[in-house]
């Protein structure tokens, strides 16, 4: 097996271990704000989409700096810096007395974090050029597949011993994760450190250049219309008629569809880049995307919704590997991480605005109304990438 083949192998199972541990959560979150105090709907919805937005707004400026950072010194080190500090921010979680705790945790994880775009920068840094949408494809599988299983085993361990416990086991595995990258990853490609870039000058290098400032926007667009909804999921499935008993465990299953099929569609999409271009694949799966969040609006029951997580699952595989890799594409190896790092910022302000706007659109429109809204973010991203990407 080829150095960067061998190098993808180990990142993907990693950041596949990493995002189970990551989306164990996801299922239960709303929940445990109310465990720790918050009863009312609109406040609960309120509370969920700042905690969820929490480590986003300060990753939004850290991520930029930590991969210029990597660029310098090495991505390997800025990959366990982040697993890392994920892992004991989320011990520290564990330990939240009420949900002012639990939002100055999540702040922290924000300051620790950003194991996604480091994992990203080492991968892009160390694979041939021509293999770059394949590689980056295929490492969105992985957090494809660890979002498969991740909420369902969140939700199954919420039920059995309860929420809290739950961050104590996802510590454990991002320890695991962090191990793994130390001991079996290695980066042998050597960082260039006659040409340094800062925080500010890859932040014009991307703002200066067309395809890099618009795919950047819609990678935004992406991360508010995937966590728009993320605070409030659960509460929308108790509107289905669904036992309040096994609430985490089905929520968790019906998160681990989108992910099944993300997993699929990420490797198939990425495939398709050297034939069709980036393009015509973004609008397509903009369009299936779009489309699928719109029906949530008008299902009523639990069982017509997993064919429509199905077909989201497939949409939204494609989206941000095809982004990123567009980005990839466009840059030279050198400052690779600093520009991803700054593109990642992008991801991360999206995650910023989708939690907080979901979680308070519920008081203004209702829960099954904010999937319609959800939906039109998508049919934005068609025509923005219709009328500037070119192949």
């Amino acid at each position: 097996m080829t150095f960067w083949k061998k190098n993808l192998l180990i990142v993907w199972i990693c950041q596949f271990l990493a995002m189970v541990g990551m989306s164990a959560i996801v299922p239960f979150l709303p929940l445990f704000v109310r465990e720790l105090g918050v009863t009312n709907l609109e406040e609960t919805a309120g509370w969920s989409g700042l905690v969820f937005a929490g480590p986003f707004f300060i990753s939004f400026f850290l991520t930029p700096i930590w991969g210029s950072l990597g660029d310098k010194y090495g991505r390997k080190i800025m990959t366990l810096r982040a697993v890392f500090g994920l892992a004991l921010s989320q011990l520290i979680i564990g330990f939240s007395q009420d949900v002012t705790h639990l939002f100055v945790g999540r702040l922290l994880q924000g300051a620790l974090s950003g194991f996604l775009p480091a994992a990203m920068a080492l991968v892009a840094s160390n694979t041939p050029e021509e293999k770059t949408g394949y590689a980056l494809g295929l490492l969105q599988s992985s957090t494809s597949a660890g979002m498969v299983l991740g909420p369902l085993i969140g939700g199954v361990i919420s039920d059995l011993i309860g929420f809290r416990n739950v961050f104590f086991v996802v510590s454990a595995l991002l320890f695991l994760t962090g191990f793994l990258v130390l001991f079996f990853v290695k980066e042998e490609m050597k960082v260039n450190n006659n040409e340094k870039y800062s925080f500010v000058q890859n932040w014009k290098f991307l703002l200066s250049n067309k395809i890099l400032r618009y795919s950047a926007a819609m990678i935004a667009l992406t991360s508010v219309g995937f966590s728009f909804v993320r605070p409030i999921f659960v509460l929308y499935v108790e509107t289905l008629n669904i036992s309040t008993k096994f609430l985490p465990t089905i929520t968790g299953a019906l998160y681990s569809i989108v992910g099944i099929f993300s997993t699929i569609s990420s490797v198939w999409w990425g495939k398709r880049i050297e034939k069709h271009g980036i393009k015509k694949n973004l609008v397509i799966a903009s369009l299936i995307t779009g489309l699928m969040y719109c029906i949530h609006t008008f299902i009523n029951d639990p069982y017509s919704l997993i064919p429509v997580r199905m077909l989201l699952g497939f949409g939204f595989g494609a989206l941000l590997p095809l982004l990123f890799t567009s980005i990839s594409k466009n840059i030279s190896l050198e400052r690779r991480g600093g520009v991803l790092g700054v593109a990642s910022s992008f991801q991360i302000l999206g995650n910023i605005i989708g939690p907080i706007a979901g979680g308070f659109s519920v008081g203004i429109i209702g829960l099954k109304f904010s999937f319609l809204l959800t939906g039109l973010v998508f049919f934005v991203m068609i025509f923005i990438s219709y009328l500037t990407l070119k192949d």
